[in-house]
């Protein structure tokens, strides 16, 4: 109950970011931007919260061992911290979605005007 789930951590930092960056890029090659930065939310807070539930179903079964062996733990770090570690990495990577848009939206804004007027 010391320890971190480290994998779970790697996987949320590597897992749901290609697979909502593929999905707003389709998106965004429509011209449909916004659709396609809440198809990436969508697909990384959902890692990130059942990843949550996923630790939370992990630390409550732990603490229900200690208890049944008749002791009381807690973990280390708290369930908050454990579950913030996610929230950060989720926040993360929807603000890179949103960056990543902006700049994707410019070009193609960009590309609407005669060489001449854009700026530079």
């Amino acid at each position: 109950m010391k320890q971190l789930s480290w994998v779970w951590i790697a996987v949320m930092a590597i897992g749901p970011a290609p697979i909502a960056f593929a999905l707003a890029y389709a998106c965004w090659r429509m011209g449909e931007y916004i659709l396609g930065n809440l198809a990436a939310t969508a697909v990384i807070a959902g890692a990130a919260f059942a990843l949550i539930f996923r630790e939370s179903m992990e630390l409550d079964r732990l603490v229900r061992q200690c208890l049944d062996a008749g002791f009381v733990c807690k973990p280390e770090p708290s369930a908050f911290a454990r579950y913030a570690i996610y929230s950060a990495i989720a926040l993360a990577e929807i603000v890179a979605v949103f960056m990543i848009s902006l700049s994707a939206e410019h070009r193609t804004r960009e590309r609407r005007y005669a060489p001449e007027w854009q700026r530079r």
